[in-house]
């Protein structure tokens, strides 16, 4: 079974109460988030959805709950951006263009993480995964007021380097602050070269809430899933190229990426 029909035939999320993305965002957007991520088995999801609290919503576009996300990633020949997460710098970046498939749109997404360790995310339309000269000085202007050494040559040096695609299914839950969750499947790697990685049986589990952990993140807790260190990008280019530094994603590559398939 496919991990979008695995999700599909959870009961749980069958029953939920849709909400569309205008709804989600006015409850949940605006709210100070500390981000969880959890790497687990698809077949232990369904034990973990069914302690969802009451009054629990799913996103839903176009009759669909598990929407198809795609985003190519851009680094330098050197890696800068790679390096700079695997090493653990105080000023790092990374840039990417994350295509909604099914509710359409695509961006250009450029997250830094400046000299007082705060993450700031941005981004603007674009059309399609290509960095145009508008796009690049985009991208170098952020990069520069992240205060990032060598901005330009920085965003002038960008190539793509990995796409990765999956499903997610985003859950909204109720609290006397909204929160929400996501629920990413059919994991899948691309590197440059073409080759390929997939996570069919894994799913990616990423909880936004509160200074205090929430409802779904007590579940995985009780369930034996505790929060561990995974990036798309990092963990993807790790897996594809094991001769890279990977210290900080080993744990996660080691328990979840070594069933990986690859084509």
């Amino acid at each position: 079974m496919s991990a979008t029909a695995a999700v599909g035939r959870l009961h749980v999320i069958n029953r939920l109460r849709a909400v569309d993305l205008e709804q989600l965002n006015a409850a949940a957007e605006l709210q100070t988030r500390v981000d969880r991520k959890y790497v687990l088995p698809l077949a232990d999801l369904p034990d973990v959805l069914a302690a969802l609290p009451a009054g629990a919503q799913v996103l839903e576009i176009d009759g669909e709950r598990a929407l198809r996300y795609t985003s190519q990633y851009f680094d330098t020949p050197r890696l800068d951006s790679y390096f700079g997460a695997a090493r653990g710098r105080r000023r790092r970046f990374k840039v990417r263009a994350r295509t909604y498939v099914d509710s359409g749109g695509s961006f250009l997404e450029v997250k830094t993480r400046g000299g007082r360790s705060s993450t700031v995310k941005e981004r603007v339309p674009v059309v399609g995964d290509e960095l145009d000269d508008d796009a690049v000085a985009y991208a170098a202007g952020l990069l520069e007021d992240a205060g990032i050494p060598g901005a330009n040559r920085l965003a002038d040096d960008l190539v793509p380097v990995l796409v990765t695609r999956y499903r997610r299914t985003t859950l909204l839950l109720p609290g006397a602050a909204p929160s929400r969750a996501t629920i990413d499947t059919e994991l899948t790697w691309i590197g440059a070269d073409g080759r390929m990685l997939r996570l069919p049986a894994s799913v990616i589990v990423e909880t936004k809430s509160g200074q205090r952990a929430g409802a779904l993140d007590r579940a995985l807790w009780r369930a034996g899933h505790r929060p561990a260190t995974v990036s798309k990008y990092g963990t993807g280019m790790a897996a594809l190229h094991p001769t890279l530094p990977a210290n900080k994603w080993n744990r996660v590559l080691g328990r979840h990426f070594a069933d990986a398939v690859a084509a």
